[in-house]
């Protein structure tokens, strides 16, 4: 018991004796204090009579402007005579019930000042075929005089158009090909017929369809190169 009491003694002395720097003290009494501080750099000395300045606010990370949209790519407006597909505008013009004389005019326009129109003849008659034949003449005395040249020349299968949009024109013969008729033909040219002229049949009223595609641009062009020279001068779009 006396031994604990002895105890308590001394360690109540040696607080007192601690408190009081009996034990020593260090030299620079703030070492400790300045030991025990957390961030000393974010501390701001001020006057006694300023406020403190505020802490500057931080600036917002730039945006990022989004990139333009991508310009809508719009096609041309295609008109109804704009080819499938794209590309340059096409236009297919038919003509129907044309005589033979304005078939043939037309097709040589055609082949002459505008090759980049594709030609298609139309079949006619009951069951197609080919005709070759010579272009009207004016008149019968002249559809006579031809027959008789043709006569000289050998040639008897030919028969004179006597009415008709063919009138007075000569028919040397009708073909179910057109290989047959391109034969045909080109025996008469060894025999010196020069006007002889290939072409689908002619309907049962007399007449020849054609069909004519190629660029729309050249349409303006063809239709005044014609000129009012057929019949028929006005085509029609193709079905």
């Amino acid at each position: 018991m006396k031994i604990l009491v002895f105890l308590l003694v001394l360690a109540n002395l040696l607080f007192y004796a601690f408190s009081n720097d009996y034990l020593g003290k260090p030299e620079q009494p703030d070492a400790e204090r300045a030991a025990r501080q957390v961030r000393p750099e974010s501390l701001v000395i001020v006057s006694r009579d300023k406020e403190p300045p505020l802490p500057a606010a931080k600036e917002p990370p730039a945006e990022t402007a989004p990139p333009p949209p991508a310009a809508a790519v719009t096609p041309a407006a295609a008109g109804p005579e704009v080819a499938a597909g794209g590309g340059a505008a096409r236009v297919c013009l038919l003509w129907d019930h044309l005589s033979a004389a304005d078939a043939d005019r037309l097709g040589s326009l055609l082949g002459a000042r505008f090759p980049a129109f594709t030609v298609k003849w139309l079949e006619g008659g009951e069951n197609g075929g080919w005709w070759i034949y010579i272009p009207p003449l004016a008149n019968k005395a002249e559809a006579d005089k031809k027959a008789g040249e043709l006569r000289q020349l050998g040639i008897t299968d030919y028969f004179v158009v006597p009415d008709g949009p063919n009138r007075f024109a000569i028919s040397l013969g009708v073909f179910s090909g057109e290989k047959g008729g391109q034969e045909r033909l080109a025996e008469l040219k060894n025999k010196g017929v020069r006007s002889a002229r290939l072409m689908p049949r002619p309907n049962k009223d007399g007449t020849i369809g054609l069909r004519a595609e190629g660029p729309a641009a050249d349409r303006a062009a063809l239709l005044g190169a014609l000129n009012g020279g057929l019949a028929r001068p006005s085509p029609r779009a193709c079905p």
